[in-house]
């Protein structure tokens, strides 16, 4: 699990990125209605609960380095008995003081009285702008009203740069914690995928083993990390096939691509298997290549490799495959050249993963 003292220590680090005379502002992610009176499940926006840990919605995580009483700002819920006999437990203020390793912390309600005030006369404001269109609209008001009172000396902000940038640069590279919490994420996702495979046979239907990943999933504390696919026969052929409502049918090839997220830190594994237990001549020819070329992609990753090195790996052992087979007529050269392969392999082999299953962090840089 990730320490307080983690979390503070990438808000000053964030800090030293942005200098004095900045402002960086988080808001938390808004709550999504699911239909009528129904949300779904609240999961906090990724950048804020990595710089905070703090889990509630409507919060906004504000930063103003050399800020004389306190740096560490946190707008977020107060506390509520009556709200909290509905909707749960809230940190509230001291909660996130004592908890959270804020230095000080104010009611969400009153964002739009404090906030312009500490973003007049900074010279940068750091803000993701985009991603939350209607807090995009407060912070252009607040500006707005910032520079309607300049003849009476007030200094609005010079520029707004993208917050984003900083924060995942941040993210890419994982700390030993984040390692740990992410090789416990993925220990659970792979039991409950060896679950899935003992529970499989023909006549269940995929919502059986769609139910068998999450009960696992959920008696280790996690949740999934995205929807999972539970894809038999053809069904495995929709890369983002969700129904997970078909039969299982004797002779068939059974796709499960599913993770969870613990710590809100996300595991992705996607495994396929015979649902009678027992390959075909032709279903082992083609998962041998798979699983060949899952191994040679392995082989190259070593620090310093280039992150194409295990693509390339993977898409050569394929394209050797796919022409040993007989299912693309050319030589191993021309299937790459000619990108013959798309047909049965259109995507790349990885990507990062961490507080989001996509995670955040170039792959590219000046190239």
């Amino acid at each position: 699990m990730i320490r307080i003292d983690d979390y503070i220590r990438r808000r000053r680090q964030l800090m030293k990125m942005t200098g004095p005379g900045s402002i960086i502002i988080q808001p938390g992610a808004p709550v999504a209605r699911r239909n009528n009176d129904v949300d779904y499940p609240y999961r906090q926006d990724s950048d804020l609960y990595y710089l905070s840990g703090f889990g509630e919605p409507e919060a906004v995580m504000v930063l103003v380095p050399g800020r004389e009483h306190g740096e560490h700002l946190m707008f977020c819920r107060e506390r509520d008995r009556e709200r909290e006999i509905w909707d749960g437990h809230r940190a509230g203020q001291e909660g996130v003081i004592n908890d959270f390793g804020f230095d000080d912390a104010f009611p969400i309600a009153d964002l739009d009285d404090i906030l312009p005030g500490l973003i007049e006369n900074k010279e940068k404001v750091f803000f993701t702008l985009g991603r939350y269109p209607q807090f995009d609209e407060r912070l252009i008001g607040w500006v707005n009203r910032i520079r309607a009172l300049v003849k009476t000396g007030a200094r609005p902000p010079d520029e707004v740069v993208s917050l984003e940038h900083l924060v995942h640069d941040m993210r890419l590279f994982k700390t030993r914690t984040e390692v740990s919490t992410m090789r416990k994420s993925a220990q659970i996702a792979a039991k409950a995928h060896i679950e899935a495979m003992q529970r499989t046979r023909p006549g269940l239907g995929e919502q059986h083993i769609h139910a068998a990943l999450l009960n696992t999933f959920f008696e280790h504390g996690t949740e999934p990390s995205y929807q999972p696919i539970v894809a038999g026969g053809a069904n495995a052929c929709i890369l983002h096939y969700i129904e997970n409502n078909k039969p299982l049918n004797d002779g068939d090839l059974l796709l499960v691509d599913a993770g969870c997220e613990y710590d809100c830190y996300a595991s992705d594994i996607t495994r396929t298997w015979p649902v009678n237990g027992r390959f075909t001549g032709e279903q082992k020819a083609v998962y041998e290549v798979v699983l060949e070329a899952q191994e040679q992609a392995i082989a190259t990753l070593h620090p310093g490799r280039n992150w194409l090195d295990a693509h390339n790996a993977a898409l050569n052992t394929i394209s050797q495959g796919l022409v040993d087979l007989g299912l693309v007529k050319a030589t191993v050269e021309q299937c790459i050249e000619q990108e013959l392969y798309q047909p049965f392999f259109m995507h790349k082999t990885g990507h990062w993963i961490g507080l989001d299953v996509h995670d955040v962090g170039d792959y590219k840089v000046d190239s």
